[in-house]
């Protein structure tokens, strides 16, 4: 064993003389004279990137247009000549009620009431904070809205409106009850 231990120390010292005397020469001068020459040289100038423009998106707007590549329609005016034919017009010569003198969007239905007799009213708030009782026959709305019915849940009138041409036409609308109301 000690001759095994003695082996490696003598193969350890072989190999450190032999590296030591592979360091010692001057074998690098080429090399570190490349190295000096390339350090003074001027050094290369990188250009920076070209700055690109954001893109910017496309909004078509002739969407409701006619399309370039169909041919235009002839719309014939066939309504122009004739006389309006409904007999549709609004009572002007009768008194104007409360609820006339706000639109439709500015009146909610709150809730009901009904009375002995079995009659249904229905509660209507105004944007002002005011609470109307109506009931079938009355009128509310700007446009000569009455009531037509009157249920738990919703108020039916029909109003009348022009229709554009001179004459006037009837539109049925309705109030529902509001249910974040309470």
């Amino acid at each position: 064993m000690a001759r095994q231990h003695a082996v490696k120390a003598w193969m350890g010292i072989c190999l450190v003389s032999f590296l030591t005397a592979c360091s010692q020469g001057n074998g690098f001068s080429d090399l570190d004279k490349f190295m000096a020459e390339t350090r003074a040289k001027p050094r290369g100038h990188v250009e920076p990137l070209p700055e690109f423009k954001a893109y910017e998106a496309f909004s078509y707007s002739a969407a409701d247009r006619r399309s370039p590549f169909e041919p235009p329609i002839d719309v014939q005016l066939t309504m122009v000549d004739q006389e309006p034919v409904s007999d549709v017009e609004p009572d002007l010569d009768r008194p104007r009620e409360v609820l006339e003198n706000f639109d439709l969007k500015e009146l909610s239905m709150v809730g009901t009431l009904s009375d002995t007799s079995g009659n249904l009213f229905a509660l209507i708030r105004d944007n002002e904070g005011g609470i109307h009782r109506v009931r079938t026959g009355n009128y509310m709305g700007q446009n000569y809205g009455r009531i037509i019915g009157v249920n738990e849940t919703r108020v039916e009138l029909i109003e009348i409106v022009p229709n554009g041409r001179g004459g006037w036409v009837e539109r049925p609308r309705s109030l529902s009850l509001d249910e974040n109301e309470g």
